[in-house]
């Protein structure tokens, strides 16, 4: 999901008292206070969502727990906070939460005017539509005249606008303050399209009550790299944030899951293995981190394939390919730098 400019200017208020940057110490404070204080959305399943019994889960939600793995060797050691689109930015800005896992868009002005700092993709993404199967709707281009509902505080509005301008379309836009609010008005017939990042829609139509009555669009008019989103200025935590990620992607790069972690760690004679697993070397010294962080975030959290499957693989009902998720080796982007 992606911030609308215009309406975040505010922020940069806040922005400006904390400088150019967090103070360097939200290692020192995270450890002192015994967990991670993560942003999460309101309820995106496969991304980030709580069940019946608060329980949450989703591919933003392991970003966090992978980070707690790696400091703690232990997932669990996070609490989250719920974050509206409109909110998000301003929690991570004021310290209310240490790390925002919120499906959030690198963008250019996020990441140079609200004093805070993407640490890398954990998901690349795109905007479309959804329509109701009955509408006979098989082109956004055929979407002329029509009423598209999406969540206020994101340049889903911006995109939508210039997507319309440029093909020459008229729509009346419905903008709500969540995006549960902008589903429901969407189910009720409010509007005709419901708009967000291909993703979310994914996410979101898994909510309905007949899921198979509801297509998604063809096209995809942006481009979404989601990820992690740390203050600025405090380059121990970004690393910690970023490298917990690329444990990841490696990891499923080598072949190592959750499952033979262990196995490989006793019995590999891979000296780039070794290095990872903290078998041979301590490459975590240089975060501030346990030798064993990297096997910690593969046994407690799993590798990016893991991650990605049992939260929006085929398996789940969000249902996603890879596709530009996949690895660099099987046809995807999903690259990370090696670990030596």
């Amino acid at each position: 999901m992606k911030s609308n400019v215009g309406k975040l200017l505010s922020t940069a208020a806040i922005a400006a008292t904390i400088s150019t940057g967090a103070a360097a110490a939200t290692l020192d404070d995270v450890k002192a206070k015994g967990f991670i204080q993560c942003g999460v959305s309101q309820g995106v399943p496969g991304f980030s969502n709580a069940d019946s019994n608060g329980e949450w889960s989703g591919i933003d939600v392991d970003a966090c727990r992978a980070t707690a793995a790696a400091i703690f060797g232990d997932a669990q050691k996070v609490k989250f906070t719920p974050l509206s689109a409109k909110e998000r930015f301003t929690a991570l800005q004021s310290g209310e939460i240490d790390i925002l896992a919120r499906n959030t868009t690198w963008t250019y002005t996020r990441d140079t005017s609200l004093g805070l700092d993407f640490t890398t993709t954990n998901f690349y993404d795109g905007q479309g539509f959804m329509v109701r199967k009955d509408l006979g709707v098989e082109s956004a281009k055929d979407l002329d005249g029509a009423t598209v509902c999406t969540e206020q505080g994101t340049t889903t509005e911006l995109n939508m606008a210039d997507f319309f301008r440029k093909n020459k379309l008229s729509y009346v836009p419905v903008v709500v303050q969540k995006a549960d609010e902008a589903l429901s008005a969407y189910s009720s017939g409010r509007c005709d399209v419901f708009t967000t990042d291909k993703s979310g829609l994914a996410a979101h139509r898994s909510k309905l009550s007949d899921p198979s009555a509801h297509v998604i669009l063809p096209e995809t008019i942006s481009k979404e790299p989601l990820g992690p989103v740390v203050r600025h200025g405090d380059n121990q935590w970004k690393d910690i944030v970023t490298w917990a990620m690329f444990v990841q992607v490696n990891a499923e790069e080598m072949g190592i899951t959750s499952k033979n972690v262990e196995k490989i760690k006793t019995e590999t004679i891979d000296p780039e293995i070794k290095r990872l697993l903290g078998a041979e070397g301590d490459m975590g010294a240089q975060l501030g981190l346990p030798a064993s962080w990297a096997y910690d975030i593969i046994a407690k959290v799993g590798n990016y394939g893991e991650v990605f499957e049992r939260n929006v693989g085929p398996s789940t009902p969000v249902n996603l390919p890879r596709g530009l998720n996949a690895l660099w080796t099987e046809g995807g982007i999903m690259y990370a730098p090696p670990v030596r």
